[in-house]
């Protein structure tokens, strides 16, 4: 079973944040939502709080097969100001596994950490200009290598899927979006 460890910072992006856990869980990934702050609770960008299954301090991550930052701000500038987070992403990334993030989050974390370093990416609009060593998209998902960035909180379907298609297989994915319904609406 893939291992997802999704790092929650207060005032993270609710959808960006719940829908590609749900998505994954439904998949069959092992997802573990870690909070970053002093307390298991995290509050999100519209007040909503949510407890982390287990703290950062409690985490190891080296078992990772994906590290995924949710967006929302200030939630992605508190992912940043975290060392403990960006060592984790930049020990992931430079061990060739997977990394994403959406929204804010490839601007404020990714890119300054060197991680969209020549690579193509995508981001809540207004953020690109962070995203001065990368080639921006504009796309609701975008894939370059082992990296993968969403646009914004309209993106949280597709990036799910698009995560799930990684890290279990399209069919999978596919599946799990038409019992989702999401199929449908884009017909």
């Amino acid at each position: 079973m893939k291992k997802v460890y999704v790092f929650l910072a207060d005032g993270f992006e609710d959808v960006e944040a719940l829908i590609p856990i749900d998505v994954l869980r439904r998949g069959g990934v092992d997802v573990t939502t870690v909070s970053i702050s002093d307390f298991p609770l995290v509050n999100s960008a519209h007040g909503v709080n949510i407890e982390a299954d287990i703290m950062f301090e409690q985490g190891d991550f080296t078992d990772a097969d994906l590290i995924f930052l949710p967006g929302g701000m200030p939630g992605a500038s508190n992912l940043f100001a975290h060392k403990g987070v960006c060592k984790a992403v930049v020990d992931q990334f430079a061990a060739g596994k997977k990394v994403a993030a959406i929204c804010a989050s490839p601007a404020v974390v990714l890119a300054p950490l060197g991680i969209l370093d020549g690579k193509k990416a995508t981001c809540y609009p207004g953020f690109e200009l962070a995203l001065e060593d990368a080639t921006y998209t504009g796309d609701l998902v975008t894939v370059d290598g082992n990296v993968t960035t969403g646009e914004g909180p309209a993106a949280a379907f597709p990036f799910a899927y698009e995560l799930l298609a990684q890290l279990v297989n399209k069919q999978t994915s596919d599946q799990i979006a038409e019992g989702m319904r999401f199929k449908h609406l884009m017909q």
